[in-house]
């Protein structure tokens, strides 16, 4: 169901699951060594159902099953970007061994550089982040060695959700194809950018 988060749950469909797969990808993943916690039930906010309101509009129903992989990034320690992006990997290969021919698509969310309290609060850095999305094509493993310590520097307290976009990318071909990239900061004050990737077939896959 669509999370409450203080002004009423979102006005948009019920979120559907898909139960076998994604208990074959809790169990590959925890056999691959990720300690993952496994929720039967979750209310699902707008990290999740605003990029399925940008991919589908206003449907009565949405046309996607999905499961949620939600990532700490409000209690200390959140995952390095390093961690992130080998569980991106990890996720691949869960995706590969299934037994089902699926299409998946995976949705890195999560704020670019904003502060939503204290002395920076406002904070945005666009030339962080437009260097954050050209790394994401160019050279993720920047990306994934960045430590916790810069992107509060540079990105503010909340820029740590960035982290997340290194599971989306860590589940893709070391080489991708940009197809399309939008970057502004809306009224929230909140740096926002959309990215998407396709595998790039021209360099034969992984390096």
């Amino acid at each position: 169901m669509p999370a409450d988060e203080g002004y009423g749950p979102r006005e948009v469909p019920v979120v559907k699951g898909h139960p076998k797969f994604a208990w074959h990808l809790a169990e590959s993943l925890i056999l691959d060594e990720f300690d993952m916690t496994i929720v039967n039930e979750m209310d699902v906010d707008h990290g999740l159902t605003v990029p399925l309101s940008i991919m589908y509009g206003q449907p009565n129903e949405w046309p996607v099953t999905v499961i949620p992989l939600c990532v700490n990034v409000i209690q200390y320690p959140p995952p390095t970007g390093r961690r992130c992006y080998a569980l991106g990997k990890a996720i691949r290969r869960a995706v590969e061994s299934y037994d089902e021919d699926l299409r998946v698509v995976i949705f890195g969310t999560g704020g670019m550089s904003h502060q939503l309290q204290g002395e920076r609060a406002g904070l945005i850095n666009e030339e962080f982040d437009r260097k954050f999305l050209d790394d994401l094509t160019q050279d993720p493993q920047r990306l994934a060695d960045i430590p916790h310590v810069e992107y509060i520097r540079e990105a503010g307290s909340e820029g740590i959700e960035l982290v997340m976009w290194m599971i989306m990318r860590g589940a893709l071909d070391d080489h991708v194809k940009e197809v399309y990239r939008h970057y502004h900061v809306p009224a929230s004050n909140t740096a926002a950018g959309l990215i998407i990737f396709e595998n790039d077939e021209t360099t034969g896959g992984k390096s």
